[in-house]
């Protein structure tokens, strides 16, 4: 099948790999980004496959906790060009969104648009076509997880990039001082090392052996091509070793903790006290996996994927 360039530099852009070998990838995939993914890094060309991919479209990720009701928000809403995103009309267009989650539990994005939000008279998707007439550009609520509980929320906003964060906790004394640090402490690990699952009793069999195969692929295919191949005891143990890395980086509770890495995340909850216990979080990055159009960069690779 015919591999067009936008799927080579999606590809590029998810695996950091050559634009030739994504090509070939795609090619071999029958043009399945997800397998295409996998092919490389079996191949050991792709050092990681992070779906979320480049950080690429604007917006804003909000975080809002409404105390009183322990309910709290993280919504992202992305719009074309970074000068709209700072305009007020946009930003109070999320800050209303934000709200209108808090005070109703919709299921998703197409249920909310169809929510009149309090002191208004239109939907959500009315107001929606509103602001994307007078500010002038596409704007569209992608996503938003609503929580309920004792929860603390972090926003990073620096560097060109924006990370809503939100944690959900469980402790004997949630209001003490202790607690909220170790919170904020958690957020900030959260919003820098980005795991995926709280614990490894979270992680779904069908990722675990997903990844296991990968890395026995690689593992295999790194002994083929060297001058002393070792036996398949040894090269067990080996996967072992990166499926227990693997498990750090994908797991809060696993990771070594950024404030000192001399210690995990378990352990320094442990340290705290209180019987602390994270229950979820949520954590979204401004644009990750949006790809913005680029024609240049089109363009460029265009005639390589003819």
């Amino acid at each position: 099948m015919a591999i067009s360039a936008q799927a080579v530099k999606q590809l590029k852009e998810l695996t950091n790999c050559g634009m030739m070998d994504c090509k070939r990838a795609l090619e071999e995939t029958n043009g399945d980004v997800d397998a295409a993914i996998k092919n490389l890094r079996e191949k050991g060309l792709a050092k990681a496959a992070k779906k979320s991919g480049r950080i690429a479209a604007e917006g804003l990720v909000y975080t809002k906790i409404d105390e009183a009701k322990k309910v709290g928000v993280v919504v992202e809403i992305n719009v074309e060009t970074d000068f709209a995103a700072k305009t007020d009309r946009f930003i109070e267009f999320v800050e209303l969104v934000a709200n209108t989650i808090i005070d109703n539990d919709v299921a998703d994005v197409d249920a909310l648009k169809e929510v009149v939000p309090a002191g208004q008279t239109e939907k959500i998707a009315d107001i929606l076509t509103e602001r994307i007439a007078t500010i002038g550009e596409n704007i569209q609520i992608r996503r938003f997880k609503r929580m309920t509980g004792n929860l603390f929320a972090y926003t990073h906003n620096g560097g060109g990039s924006i990370i809503g964060s939100m944690i959900k906790i469980e402790a004997d004394d949630v209001d003490s001082d202790a607690v909220k640090a170790c919170a904020k402490d958690l957020l900030l690990q959260i919003t820098a090392s980005a795991p995926q699952f709280v614990a490894q009793s979270d992680v779904p069999a069908s990722v675990i052996e997903a990844e296991k195969e990968v890395q026995l692929k690689l593992v295999q295919n790194e002994n083929e091509q060297s001058a002393k191949p070792k036996p398949q005891n040894v090269l067990e143990k080996i996967v072992d070793g990166r499926m227990r890395k693997f498990a750090e980086e994908i797991c809060l509770l696993d990771q070594p903790y950024v404030k000192d890495p001399n210690l995990t995340v378990a352990k320094f909850i442990a340290s705290v006290g209180k019987n602390i216990k994270v229950v979820e979080f949520v954590r979204f990055e401004k644009g990750e996996g949006i790809q913005k159009k680029e024609d240049d960069f089109a363009a460029e690779v265009a005639s390589m994927v003819k």
